[in-house]
């Protein structure tokens, strides 16, 4: 294994020009984090999937399901000292969160089921609870990067709902991945893993 995929993040910056650059990387990944990005990209959808102001309420369950309720899993552990930060460097220590990101996603899917939801904004938490049952399985042995599959799955799937000029968000994406790699979190090959499996979810809408 190399340095860059141990799983712990660099060491201090030793410059200014270094301490700028880890500067400017937190604050992409922090601005851009998952739960953000599904919050924002859940609701465009559910907007989308019901043609109508009603969808934003499927939205935002969606977004609570994937994103809110994960996060807020995050800092309860955190806060006990099960890790240091959102970011769960140990990749041994993140299977309970892929469990708690699919059980949240499942009850939302079936909330939805029984409220009768657009199909768009289902077929949507379906596409991510299938992107998390991936990542749940490359976790096991490879540290692929749950931020950058996210950026990715959003961007995609906004292209697909909304507009194919969505597809420009794949620069925030470049973003989150340059930022991920630039604060030692993850190697250029896990960012890619991550972008290439969230642009598959997508799928989920051209052939659902």
């Amino acid at each position: 294994m190399s340095t860059a995929d141990t799983d712990s993040p660099s060491g201090a910056a030793d410059s200014p020009e270094t301490a700028r650059t880890a500067s400017t990387a937190r604050t992409v990944t922090d601005v851009f984090q998952p739960r953000n990005l599904l919050l924002a990209g859940m609701l465009a959808t559910g907007f989308a999937a019901a043609g109508e102001w009603t969808g934003l309420l499927w939205g935002l369950l969606g977004a609570l399901c994937a994103g809110i309720i994960p996060a807020g899993y995050i800092e309860w552990e955190r806060g006990r000292g099960t890790w240091g930060d959102r970011h769960v460097v140990d990749r041994t220590k993140r299977a309970p969160i892929f469990f708690v990101i699919l059980g949240s996603i499942g009850v939302g899917s079936a909330v939805m089921v029984l409220g009768d939801a657009p199909s768009g904004i289902l077929t949507a938490m379906l596409g991510l609870w299938a992107m998390t049952v991936v990542l749940l399985a490359v976790n096991t042995v490879w540290k692929i990067s749950v931020d950058a599959s996210v950026a990715s799955a959003v961007v995609a799937l906004l292209a697909v709902v909304h507009s194919p000029w969505w597809l420009f968000g794949y620069l925030m994406t470049a973003a989150v991945c340059w930022s991920r790699v630039a604060l030692g979190y993850h190697t250029v090959g896990q960012v890619t893993a991550g972008t290439a499996l969230g642009a598959a979810t997508a799928c989920a809408f051209l052939f659902g």
